[in-house]
């Protein structure tokens, strides 16, 4: 049984396509997504859940790694259709995917805006606008670093933060492959951080982005770039 599948989702924004790659764990007694996509990108993840013969009302749990609406845009949207989902998260990013806080991505492209270029204004507003859309959803488990779930054999939590506080990573002991969400992307083939104008503490996620390539994982999973191989 395949443990660990990626799926390849397509999105469009502002003229520009591009491609997503949530995670699915599966096991005897667990099948998880690992974050979620868009808003209204469910028909999309459900469409390339069944490419790889799986189905979203087999779903356990949700894990999002951080609070950016590409990664929780649609979480509210799957645990309403599919109310046994349980939804995870890390203890730093729950109170801003559940909405008891302000989104830190909000905040910044609101801060940002005052200071583009004229020509560059209508897409931070409509960029504004997506982050104002998302809608919040509750987080059934909290995790933090070091924490082990016994997904496929034993699933370690590993904290990166930098990108935004509380994200995480997620190691498969057994399978010997970590999912890094936002802490790298793959340019030119390379782990690099991702977007880094966006990132809120730099310095934080180049020691993210060290601690999850010293690692020695033998697959790294990257939302933003897919598979990387060392």
């Amino acid at each position: 049984m395949e443990k660990v599948i990626v799926l390849d989702i397509k999105f469009q924004f502002g003229g520009i396509e591009d491609v997503i790659h949530p995670v699915v764990l599966k096991d005897d007694a667990n099948l998880v997504l690992v974050d979620c996509g868009y808003t209204d990108s469910l028909p999309a993840i459900e469409r390339a859940m069944e490419e790889k013969n799986l189905s979203c009302g087999e779903l356990t749990h949700v894990l999002i790694t951080h609070q950016d609406h590409d990664h929780m845009g649609t979480l509210a949207e799957l645990k309403r259709k599919y109310p046994r989902i349980q939804a995870v998260a890390s203890k730093g990013e729950t109170p801003y995917i559940s909405g008891r806080l302000k989104s830190l991505r909000l905040e910044q492209a609101e801060a940002m805006q005052a200071g583009l270029p004229e020509e560059q204004k209508p897409f931070g507003l409509a960029f504004c606008n997506v982050l104002r859309n998302v809608k919040p959803a509750e987080i059934d488990l909290e995790v933090e670093g070091g924490d082990v779930l016994d997904w496929c054999g034993g699933c370690t939590i590993i904290g990166t933060p930098g990108h935004t506080p509380g994200h995480i990573s997620l190691y498969l002991n057994q399978e010997d492959v970590l999912i890094a969400g936002d802490a790298a992307a793959l340019e030119n083939g390379e782990p690099v951080i991702a977007n880094p104008q966006f990132t809120l503490d730099l310095a934080e996620a180049e020691r993210s982005l060290r601690r999850l390539i010293e690692c020695g994982a033998g697959k790294i999973i990257c939302y933003h770039g897919g598979v990387f191989l060392p």
